[in-house]
């Protein structure tokens, strides 16, 4: 029986690429039954997802960046319809996460492919935001906001470092006000991150060695004006990283309340949602997605952390 799969293409994703030909030409190969919608404005991702999901389809994919894969993930979640990435953005983060193939061949061979398994996944939520890889808190919001669509179009991922440089300029500390699962926490610096998942962009690279995208839990970790610049020369050198130790502030939580002294802006998945105070809850292993079948934790090395 051949599977039926909706795939939703956000068309200003990353690179221009001749995208409807290779899905073609792989499930056509394979068999696979498919129709494709084509979003225009943010949100969409998360409605075509849903629409396909009660239209009883076998597998919603997803093209595009971290943004499009958060939207979709969101689309399914609680429906038992598993996801499939197909890695289309500047970043890909949560497609390196979980080890699926950065070709897009690759990756829509894994929809067909019978060793393929299904990982089910944590998510966040704040308000009435979702997020699958992380909320930063700070510089990460102002790192995003300086990376324009037009300077990731020409630079890809570089436009994010090249970003950084000008959020480390303007960035100012702030006094943190955490109350994690009910326990008090003050701490300061130039960024907090509520993360998922621990993967920065970049293979082999990772913000902590016990950040776990289906244990139920988040990890809040505080980055310090020191700490952002080992943190900076890390993803920056990936083959040196057995060389490097960084050492971050970390906690883990089921339900974070945050805020700053100064307010901090805040984003999601690559997406600015406004400024800090929030409120942040996990929603634990209700989004399945479709992985190569050695993925059963992350691989990659990582590196040391300190739980708070």
């Amino acid at each position: 029986m051949s599977k039926r799969v909706h795939v939703i293409i956000n068309p200003a994703a990353g690179q221009p690429k001749p995208i409807l030909r290779t899905l073609n030409s792989v499930f056509r190969a394979a068999g696979v039954a498919w129709d494709v919608s084509i979003t225009q404005a943010a949100g969409e991702a998360r409605r075509f997802a849903q629409e396909a999901v009660r239209s009883g389809v076998d597998i919603v994919a997803i093209y595009g960046g971290d943004g499009s894969v958060m939207e979709a993930a969101s689309g399914v979640l609680d429906s038992n319809i598993p996801l499939a990435i197909l890695p289309g953005g500047t970043a890909n983060a949560m497609a390196a996460e979980l080890t699926i193939p950065g070709s897009l061949e690759d990756a829509c061979r894994l929809i067909s492919d019978e060793h393929s398994t299904i990982r089910a996944i944590d998510m966040g939520k704040a308000g009435e935001h979702y997020f699958a890889l992380r909320i930063e808190v700070g510089f990460g919001a102002e790192q995003v906001r300086g990376a324009s669509r037009a300077l990731k179009d020409s630079l890809g991922v570089l436009a994010y470092w090249l970003s950084s440089l000008h959020a480390l300029k303007t960035t100012k500390i702030s006094d943190y006000h955490l109350e994690l699962d009910g326990v008090q926490v003050e701490s300061e610096g130039l960024a907090c991150l509520i993360a998922n998942s621990g993967n920065l962009g970049l293979p082999g690279v990772s913000m902590a060695a016990d950040i776990d995208i289906s244990d139920g839990l988040l990890d809040v970790l505080v980055i310090r004006n020191a700490d952002l610049e080992s943190l900076l020369s890390v993803a920056g050198s990936v083959a040196d990283i057995k060389g490097k130790n960084l050492t971050l502030p970390h906690w883990k939580a089921q339900r974070i309340v945050l805020s700053a002294d100064p307010p901090q802006a805040v984003q999601g998945d690559g997406e600015l949602w406004g400024e800090t105070p929030l409120t942040v809850e996990t929603i634990a292993q209700r989004v399945r997605v479709i992985v190569p079948a050695e993925t059963a934790k992350p691989r990659f090395p990582k590196l040391p952390s300190k739980n708070g």
